[in-house]
């Protein structure tokens, strides 16, 4: 068992790690639109041979269908405007960006759910990622005027997913994670197919490098199929705080990933911006086993 639980976190960090570049390139020839949609389609049809192959039902009830509106929010929303912002950051940027997700979350669970989600220390963690933001924004004006646009795209997206989240949560209809994300894209699809058919008039692309169809294959079969089913796999069965560590690592090896295989600029400026999100995010994850700890 042990065994298992350690190739299943590595291969989700792995998964993590690697899903920013593979959307970078899913693109390549290719409208982001269409890259989008192809990789959603890829992962529905997988997804939903596996719940037949698992005898799984999609439950149809009221909450069950409100949930998967919540999901798709996410599925469509944050991943259409993720796509259209990574053709002008570095990929790397993208895992950074969305490491701010559990502050975001935090704030709305605040606001909308009424959990303690804020205090002296969480304060200061939000400042440090803040502060950590704008020397992003920083280091996007240096390269060039659409980068700094891709970095608001991203910013946006972030707070999309996070807005999902927590209405999943709210709406608390208690669905197995395969049933959730299929239910999700049974939603998200047909709007993907409706935006390709309006923005591209429905042509498909003459010619598809091989590099983009591998991209595809890979964010549609690995990315979106076997990287949800081995992070709740992880989820269940390892305590929370050892899963959010994989926050902290995937940024920085995305960063890596992007300099050293793709010929992304990775400066100062971003190193440092980086590093005080990822600061922001230990000290987040600290002060929240405290809490934990302390009944709250």
């Amino acid at each position: 068992m042990k065994t298992r639980l350690a190739l299943a976190y590595f291969g989700v960090i792995l998964v993590w790690t690697t899903t920013p570049l593979a959307i970078k390139w899913s693109s390549i020839g290719v409208s982001f639109v269409f890259g989008a949609m192809a990789r959603m389609s890829t992962g529905l049809a997988c997804l939903l041979l596996l719940l037949l192959l698992l005898r799984r039902r999609l439950p149809l009830n009221r909450p069950a269908l409100i949930t998967y509106l919540a999901v798709a929010i996410q599925l469509y929303g944050s991943m259409l405007i993720t796509y259209w912002s990574a053709q002008f950051v570095p990929s790397g940027w993208i895992s950074v960006i969305f490491g701010l997700s559990p502050f975001m979350t935090a704030f709305m669970a605040a606001a909308y759910l009424q959990e303690r989600s804020l205090g002296w220390g969480k304060l200061f963690a939000y400042s440090l990622g803040m502060g950590g933001l704008v020397v992003m924004f920083s280091s996007a004006l240096e390269l060039d005027e659409l980068a700094l646009q891709g970095l608001i795209g991203v910013l946006v997206a972030t707070f999309i997913h996070a807005a999902s989240a927590v209405w999943v949560k709210q709406i608390d209809a208690r669905l197995p994670a395969l049933q959730l994300v299929t239910g999700g894209l049974l939603v998200a699809v047909p709007l993907y197919f409706g935006t390709w058919y309006w923005l591209d008039g429905g042509l498909l692309p003459e010619n598809i490098p091989q590099q983009t169809l591998y991209s595809i294959a890979y964010l549609g079969v690995i990315a979106t199929t076997l990287g949800f089913a081995l992070y709740y796999f992880v989820l269940a069965n390892m305590q929370a705080t050892n899963v959010a560590m994989m926050n902290l690592m995937t940024p920085v090896m995305s960063l890596v990933l992007g300099y050293s295989v793709n010929q992304e600029p990775l400066t100062i400026k971003t190193m440092a911006g980086t590093a005080l999100i990822m600061c922001a995010l230990l000290i987040y994850e600290i002060v929240n086993r405290r809490q934990q700890r302390n009944g709250g």
